[in-house]
């Protein structure tokens, strides 16, 4: 009898290479213990993926995808920031690869739907054009990742984890007001124009803002 394609084979050739990596990071992934943990063969995975990379990257844009979907379905920032820690909790594995060396390419040139979605609802609520929040995203960004990799890395459960997350939504709360009542004003120096995340292959991370070097000086040791 003629074989049957399996539907599930890649999601589970997915899911298998997101635990091995959150278990034991890139020597813990080789496409031969992902095709053992997924069942199947290496040549199998090998058909569909060219190699450990290729792999990867799949999986990044699989977990933005769905991360994206789970996101859109929402109404509020507030829905929008609870849905991502949900879904990061509940795709932990693949929510660990999809942020391993995230400012670095290929990652930074790939597209950040999420991100996006999140950015234009900022500016849709305080005004201004999304790029103009990036800085603010930036912010809730990292309380969402930070959050969401505590609770996973920390293993914490019951209420330790309830408290965490409602800790987390107050200070996001915190965060726009401030937003609204800061109109803009930042501390340090301005956003470089040359700094671009979240847009595919325009994102870039280039340092020259164009400040002096005792400017630069100062900023580096804030950063160490």
């Amino acid at each position: 009898m003629p074989r049957h394609p399996d539907p599930d084979l890649e999601h589970r050739i997915l899911g298998a290479a997101s635990r091995l990596w959150a278990r034991g990071g890139e020597k813990a992934l080789t496409m031969r213990a992902v095709a053992k943990a997924a069942g199947t063969t290496t040549p199998t995975v090998y058909e569909r993926y060219r190699d450990r990379d290729d792999l990867l990257r799949s999986l990044r844009l699989e977990t933005r995808r769905e991360l994206f979907a789970a996101i859109s379905r929402t109404r509020t920032l507030r829905q929008a920031f609870e849905r991502h820690l949900e879904f990061a909790l509940e795709h932990s594995h693949a929510y660990e690869v999809l942020f391993d060396a995230v400012g670095k390419s290929p990652s930074l040139h790939e597209p950040w739907p999420s991100f996006n979605l999140i950015r234009e609802r900022l500016a849709k609520r305080l005004g201004g054009t999304p790029r103009q929040h990036t800085r603010l995203m930036l912010a809730v960004w990292s309380l969402m990742h930070g959050t969401a990799m505590l609770i996973i890395r920390g293993q914490f459960e019951g209420v330790l984890r309830a408290q965490t997350i409602h800790a987390c939504l107050d200070a996001f709360d915190g965060i726009l007001d401030a937003a609204a009542r800061s109109k803009g004003r930042n501390s340090g120096p301005a956003w470089p124009s040359n700094l671009i995340l979240g847009e595919g292959k325009q994102s870039r991370v280039g340092n020259d803002d164009g400040r002096s070097e005792k400017g630069k000086s100062k900023a580096n040791k804030l950063h160490r």
